[in-house]
């Protein structure tokens, strides 16, 4: 049985409120008394991108168990790289700029973690790069292991007017790599806030809830200019099982926070 933990969305901003939310998700899967397989954080480690903030989330997104951090629209791509992969700018002295593409290859399994951020934009789109990249991965990888990929943005709509309006968009090329691999088991993303499930490509599309909000769904929304952010809901975090038989089970679990 492989278990991978999937939390998102943890807008660390130098503010107490979104680092002892983050704290409590991290110790609760420390304090698990079981080894995790891996623990996905998909996207929007800063709220603003700074140094500072990646600084905070290198103290902050540390775990027992192995762990993989990939990019969201409120992530910079050299700050996030120079602080949490501790990687040197090119011999210019520009950090990159390239998508942060990451894979883990656990025993039984392969995540393989794309960067769907597009720098100074919202939305999302895989980089030809990326594409690339994903395709040698999955070509590289047996077909008897299963490969989850996982990013930041949905690629399909999820009836969340504020989210779909900057998903990933030019999904149809995903899709049509995701066809030519059957052992791709499923997709894993953030971004939306809220705990959700649905299919893509004909594979499961799971979206982790958010750590520092929920987002409120359009029949739940309320008055105000904030309507659409719920900051009373604790925070949560997904359980991807995978069986020896190859069927994939999603549980998800709140965690108390102190704020």
């Amino acid at each position: 049985m492989i278990v991978i933990a999937h939390l998102s969305d943890v807008h660390l901003d130098g503010d107490g409120r979104a680092a002892d939310r983050t704290r409590a998700v991290m110790e609760y899967l420390d304090a698990l008394p079981y080894d995790l397989d891996a623990v996905l954080v998909s996207g929007d480690i800063a709220d603003n991108g700074k140094a500072a903030e990646y600084e905070e989330a290198r103290e902050l997104l540390v775990s027992r168990h192995p762990l993989v951090l990939c990019p969201g629209n409120h992530d910079e791509r050299a700050a996030f790289r120079r602080v949490l992969l501790g990687e040197e700018p090119d011999p210019s002295g520009a950090p990159s700029a390239e998508p942060v593409d990451q894979v883990l290859r656990g025993e039984g399994f392969v995540l393989a973690v794309c960067d769907s951020s597009v720098p100074g934009e919202h939305q999302g789109l895989l980089a030809d790069s990326t594409l690339a990249w994903l395709e040698e991965v999955l070509a590289g990888t047996p077909h008897r292991t299963p490969v989850l990929v996982g990013f930041h943005h949905p690629p399909v709509p999820l009836h969340t007017p504020y989210v779909d309006e900057i998903r990933m968009f030019g999904e149809e090329r995903l899709a049509e790599l995701a066809q030519r691999h059957p052992h791709l088991t499923a997709f894993l993303c953030g971004h939306a806030h809220t705990a959700a499930a649905t299919t893509f490509a004909g594979r499961p599309l799971l979206v982790a809830p958010g750590v520092v909000s929920t987002l409120r769904l359009p029949w739940e929304a309320q008055e105000g200019p904030d309507h659409h952010v719920h900051l009373d809901e604790p925070p949560a975090v997904a359980f991807h099982v995978l069986g020896e038989e190859g069927r994939l089970t999603t549980h998800y679990r709140v965690v108390t926070a102190r704020r």
